[in-house]
């Protein structure tokens, strides 16, 4: 047996490159939730949690998550095994409802640990990657249609990205359109444009909105309406002439076996700390499988660990018709791993090294953590609406 000597969470914020726009929230910093679990055998196995926008977007915060973790996850751990990772997530089920972020933090945690203890990739943990590289879009956030286009053609320029997400849902649905077909437009076939609603729409708004971005080639629609309203997804995807993607209404396993039941997503955007870790998010993956959903890698902002987590995960995918939006770490105006993950030619590279594959910047972290002794850079509160 493998003690857990100590479980270590710290609050992290990393300021953005930009305004990150979404329909929900307007974000200036990204705030981490990074988890070390130091284990008795001298390995050392790390996680995240990361959410948007603190609570705009679901019930946990990177704070809730570091107070559950030490008040409730450490007591459970520190009698487990930490060399039998499935073992100790069990037991944590058995005791913490819900917490879903929380989970997937200690999980990862758990498995760099025992991939570095096996000399294993995390991947092959999971029963073993099928890709080396995903490929990853680009959210153009901006709000601004010049901005975005420019935005955009850089990145193409420079073969990082050749997909682009635009978050959409607080202007009307006229102006929202009108700024991806002028995108689309001046991008032409060198790229897929796709939107994001995040929810911002209701089911009548939804029709004509789904209609009018088709017209002007946009590929694909993300939830565009709210989470619980499963048969008004149902029948939006099978009336549209373009995909739906469901992402928010995806809690895990349950509700991905719900959603491919009744047909109400043409893909599903797998999420690790959305699914309950990773164990979790292969489940989704293969209920989605069975049922013939498309899959696409989706994220919730995360930084490199969280990032480098998720990757691991969808290299074992079979088919990601969809790619991914692994771009967390590129948001980020700091680089908190001692080397950075790679992404060259519209595609990040999995790492093949036991673990995660990645080593943290301790000098970064300490200078970026909440609890720093002296704060030199100025943090700007996200902004709601």
């Amino acid at each position: 047996m493998v003690v857990i000597d100590r479980i270590e969470t710290v609050i992290v914020d990393v300021p953005t490159i930009r305004p990150h726009v979404l329909a929900m929230t307007t974000m200036e910093c990204q705030t981490l939730c990074i988890v070390r679990l130091h284990c008795a055998d001298g390995i050392i196995g790390i996680g995240e949690a990361t959410t948007i926008g603190g609570l705009s977007y679901g019930p946990e915060s990177p704070e809730s998550i570091k107070l559950t973790i030490d008040t409730y996850f450490a007591p459970i751990l520190q009698a487990c095994d930490a060399s039998r990772p499935a073992e100790a997530m069990a037991r944590i089920g058995k005791f913490v409802v819900g917490n879903y972020f929380a989970k997937c933090a200690v999980e990862t945690a758990l498995l760099d640990a025992q991939g570095k203890r096996t000399g294993l990739p995390v991947s092959e943990l999971l029963g073993g990657r099928v890709h080396d590289a995903l490929g990853v879009l680009w959210t153009l956030a901006s709000g601004d249609t010049d901005k975005d286009i420019a935005e955009a053609e850089q990145m193409i320029a420079i073969r990082r990205h050749n997909v682009f997400k635009l978050k959409i849902g607080k202007r009307s649905v006229a102006d929202d359109v009108a700024h991806v077909g002028a995108i689309k437009r001046a991008l032409g076939d060198r790229a897929s444009v796709r939107v994001d609603v995040n929810m911002a729409w209701d089911e009548t708004t939804a029709r004509a909105g789904i209609d009018m971005l088709a017209d002007v080639g946009c590929d694909l629609v993300e939830q565009p309406i709210i989470r619980h309203n499963r048969e008004g997804m149902a029948r939006l995807a099978a009336r549209a002439r373009i995909p739906i993607m469901a992402d928010e209404a995806l809690t895990g396993p349950a509700s991905a076996y719900d959603y491919a039941v009744h047909a109400a997503a043409d893909v599903f955007a797998v999420k690790i700390e959305q699914s309950g870790g990773l164990f979790a998010a292969k489940q989704v993956q293969g209920i989605a499988d069975a049922a013939g959903v498309a899959l696409y890698g989706g994220t919730m902002l995360e930084a490199a660990v969280g990032t480098v987590a998720s990757a691991h995960v969808f290299a074992t995918f079979p088919q990601i018709a969809f790619g991914t939006e692994l771009f967390g770490p590129l948001l980020l105006t700091e680089e908190i791993l001692e080397e950075p993950l790679v992404y060259r030619d519209f595609t990040l590279r999995v790492p093949d090294t036991p673990g995660l594959g990645i080593a943290l910047d301790e000098d970064r972290i300490a200078f970026l953590r909440r609890d720093a002794a002296r704060a030199t850079i100025s943090i700007p509160a996200t902004r709601t609406g």
